[in-house]
């Protein structure tokens, strides 16, 4: 199907992975319109803390918060709790810790959400796009890449989450399991020619639309570019090209 510009926009997601205030507000600014959410992860939470995801829901942008919970299933329902409370559209939470703290995080979610508003949704990290085959292997992980992400996606969905993080290159096969209401968010994004950087399972944006993925997750080639507006708008372009084609 046939993207528009912005269509596609309300499925990009830029990473704020900065530890300055300024900077990620600045990027923020520069990229409304051109990007459905702005992702706030590890980096800029340690360092800015719940602030920053209340200046940017203030400026009426949408909010990815990329903590990754993974803990005992008490810890992660009082800290999904206090997601849902914050306001963010989506957080997530590791495929890795189990069914009961998946379950945990979307009862947390719920709990945390005020009356009358919309719950968060709750995504479960598969397997890191900076891990492949290999590393799995050295991790005493069983199967393949792709093997694990849908194992641990199936149990996502039986858990009551949303969705899963995943590299795109897992979206159609997540999709013929799990159903095309699975939402499916994923990192490792590459516009054509670009370097991979510390990614292993790395797609193009094209791609990744037509493989279906819900959500591309992009950080360096738009915020490390000299011009971010561009280099978001090119991803976009990029993006609509791959549905145009697919329909045609």
């Amino acid at each position: 199907m046939a993207l528009t510009m912005e269509e596609a926009a309300a499925r990009l997601v830029v990473a704020l992975d900065t530890a300055e205030r300024e900077r990620a507000l600045q990027l923020a600014r520069q990229l409304r319109g051109a990007a459905g959410m702005m992702k706030v992860g590890l980096e800029a939470f340690t360092a800015l803390g719940p602030g920053l995801v209340e200046e940017l829901l203030a400026a009426g942008m949408r909010v990815f918060l990329d903590l990754k919970l993974h803990d005992i299933p008490h810890t992660v329902e009082r800290a999904a709790a206090a997601c849902a409370r914050l306001g963010v559209s989506v957080f997530n939470v590791h495929a890795a810790g189990g069914p009961a703290m998946l379950g945990a995080a979307v009862a947390g979610a719920e709990a945390g959400t005020p009356a009358g508003g919309r719950r968060p949704l709750v995504l479960a990290v598969t397997v890191l796009t900076s891990l492949d085959d290999a590393a799995l292997e050295v991790l005493g992980v069983r199967g393949s890449a792709q093997e694990v992400v849908l194992r641990w996606a199936r149990m996502a969905k039986g858990a009551g989450c949303d969705g899963a993080v995943c590299s795109a290159q897992e979206a159609v096969s997540l999709h013929r399991e799990l159903g095309e209401d699975f939402v499916l968010l994923t990192p490792g994004i590459r516009p054509a020619g670009k370097d991979a950087g510390d990614q292993k399972r790395v797609v193009t944006p094209a791609a990744a639309i037509l493989a279906g993925a819900t959500y591309l997750v992009v950080g360096r080639p738009i915020t490390a570019a000299a011009d971010p507006l561009t280099a978001a708008e090119t991803i976009l372009a990029e993006m609509c090209a791959a549905g145009a084609a697919e329909e045609a």
